[in-house]
């Protein structure tokens, strides 16, 4: 019965448009009074689960990514980017992979990805005959490439829900090769569809242009190298890199580029202290959820159940991946990874996937959900920069969102894709 009123109260209450946060805090508020237990305990888990060290690594990135946004490092990566690739057929559809791609690994975040270069890429490709859709499908399936390349907020999200014991080096490392992975196949699947469509080839400016675009990025692409070689290498931890990257985009923004004013500085940081509060009550209402489960032994049962269906781990991973893809289509990331990690993670170790590997298929599985209507933050985030509505996107979506989950099944089912590279620093 507790589980009926847990999940009813979360149910009814997102149906009718209740915020995720209150969601879940009323959902265990209500079946722990049911259970009898003292209310405060809710209180006490949701301040237990934002009072965790390395979650202040997640406002610093948010922060940094936005003070690099207004600084003028995004308009330069696309730059490279255009340089780079624009000569393809729909060059302008490969600037855009190409720029999230080399963005991603500085916001960390698909919705500063999907807002930073669809506010920069989308107009240019209507401008030059581009379908609007294209330019916005290609825009929100790209910007998931940030959650898999460092600094990812959702990997370390990931790594504290499973109980703080995953390095988040490891992490940070085993998501670039599927994070190229991803780049390349919707590039791929770009570029035919730009062909049906006959879109236009862009001239190539020359490899001296490419060198002088080169250096003019680098002291924003010198980020992604400070980030991950630092907690790759020891030298300091993720929280303490965030605080880094915050101090280095400051000085290349202000008197490298000089790029970011007063006005950009206070609007960044009051951008910072809004998302931050709306991701920690996300992640403490998250938190006090996911230990009613644990509570109530779901993870344990979940475990019985499925070993009574199969005990091939092919099928119970397609299982999972069909699971989180459905409840990426209504839920957000974050508090997802929280809720499902310590649900999943006792299921699939106990068929022997790495918890490195399955963060990796996690955070693309729901990567993809953040694509997905009804709740799909980063399509929102695109069509309205495209000022069209969702509908007009989701009819040519679909062969980015097959290529999408062609990498999420080779990722799933060829666990070296994610592990290769972490298994060259031990």
């Amino acid at each position: 019965m507790e589980l009926w009123i847990l999940f009813g109260t979360f149910v009814v209450l997102l149906i009718i448009g209740t915020p995720i946060a209150f969601c879940l805090g009323a959902a265990t508020l209500a079946t722990v009074v049911y259970l009898g237990l003292p209310p405060l305990i809710v209180f006490q888990r949701v301040n237990s689960g934002v009072s965790v060290f390395v979650l202040m690594a997640i406002p610093f990135f948010i922060y940094a990514g936005d003070l690099m946004v207004r600084g003028g490092i995004a308009s330069r990566v696309v730059a490279l980017a255009g340089a780079l690739v624009g000569h393809f057929r729909g060059g302008l559809g490969q600037v855009n992979i190409a720029a999230s791609t080399l963005f991603g690994g500085i916001s960390g975040s698909a919705v500063a990805d999907a807002s930073a270069i669809g506010g920069l890429m989308i107009p240019q490709m209507k401008q030059r005959g581009y379908g609007v859709d294209y330019a916005v499908n290609l825009t929100a399936l790209s910007s998931i490439i940030a959650l898999m390349i460092p600094p990812s907020h959702n990997m370390i999200i990931y790594s504290i829900s499973a109980g703080g014991k995953i390095s988040i080096a490891d992490l940070f490392t085993a998501g670039i090769v599927p994070g190229l992975l991803l780049a390349l196949a919707l590039m791929v699947t770009a570029y035919f569809v730009a062909r049906s469509r006959d879109y236009p080839i862009e001239s190539f400016a020359g490899w001296r242009n490419v060198v002088t675009l080169f250096f003019t990025a680098v002291p924003g692409l010198i980020l992604i190298g400070i980030i991950f070689g630092g907690v790759r290498s020891g030298v300091f931890t993720a929280t303490e890199s965030s605080c880094i990257a915050i101090v280095y985009a400051v000085f290349v923004t202000a008197t490298v580029y000089r790029g970011l004013k007063w006005n950009d500085f206070v609007a960044a940081t009051h951008g910072a202290v809004r998302t931050t509060a709306m991701v920690l009550l996300i992640v403490g209402a998250a938190a006090a959820f996911g230990w009613l489960l644990a509570y109530l032994q779901v993870p344990a049962a979940l475990v019985a159940f499925l070993k009574t269906v199969s005990d091939n781990p092919i099928a119970i991973l397609l299982m999972i991946n069909v699971t989180l893809l459905v409840l990426g289509t209504f839920m957000d990331m974050s508090p997802l990874i929280i809720i499902t990690t310590p649900i999943f993670l006792p299921v699939v170790t106990a068929y022997g996937v790495d918890p490195v590997h399955f963060g990796v298929i996690l955070v693309l599985n729901l990567g993809i959900g953040l694509c997905t209507p009804p709740v799909g933050a980063v399509l929102f985030v695109a069509c309205a920069v495209a000022k069209i509505p969702i509908w007009v996107a989701l009819k040519s979506i679909w062969p980015f969102y097959g290529a999408s989950i062609a990498v999420l099944l080779a990722v799933t089912y060829i666990p070296q894709v994610s592990l290769w590279l972490p298994s060259l620093f031990h």
